[in-house]
């Protein structure tokens, strides 16, 4: 009598987004572990800048620069609440963990400002320096969490992160198009 196998049925593509059932694989244990601990440290990133962001567009000479703060302050706002949806997809509640490096670039900004005068165009270059460098840390923030959301079966967060990764890819962009527009030609013949 001849006996017949089942070959193993395929399995549908993953689409889950709640956190996914745990094995044994102590790797991704350890990458959740550290997708969490990464995706509090951004949150705590994005509520600070939030309160930052109106002292800086406050601080701004340039019209079109105070705009594009409080623009991206908005934003923030959205980033928030897509972070705290990041959490809900995963069944996890939003905490916020202190981010050194974020408490770090804020800190610049602000001693860029007390250094630089009230007014002065200097003041807005500064100002942009220390918002480009906010938006590098963020856009590899959303980029390094985006790839084990994936690899996690996080999709629903995965698309939340890419939103907010493309934000800030937009942010950086006009800043650069801000002091390349005439802010830095400027500071470059101001006294000090």
């Amino acid at each position: 009598m001849a006996t017949t196998t089942k070959s193993p049925a395929k399995k549908a593509p993953a689409t889950k987004s709640k956190a996914p059932e745990q094995t044994s694989d102590v790797t991704e244990s350890a990458l959740n572990e550290l997708f969490l601990d990464e995706l509090k440290d951004i949150y705590w990133a994005e509520k600070h800048l939030a309160k930052a962001l109106p002292k800086m567009a406050k601080a701004a000479t340039s019209d079109e620069l105070r705009e594009a703060i409080l623009t991206h302050k908005t934003e923030t706002d959205n980033h928030i609440s897509r972070l705290e949806e990041v959490f809900s997809s995963i069944d996890e509640k939003a905490v916020a963990v202190k981010c050194e490096a974020m408490e770090g670039l804020l800190k610049e900004g602000d001693e860029i400002v007390e250094e630089t005068e009230d007014g002065s165009v200097t003041r807005d270059a500064g100002i942009i320096s220390a918002a480009q460098k906010i938006e590098h840390y963020e856009i590899a923030s959303y980029g390094t969490l985006r790839t084990p959301a994936g690899v996690l079966g996080y999709n629903d967060a995965v698309e939340l992160l890419e939103a907010t990764l493309g934000e800030e890819k937009n942010c950086d962009s006009l800043l650069t198009q801000i002091a390349t527009s005439g802010i830095n030609q400027s500071a470059s013949t101001e006294k000090e």
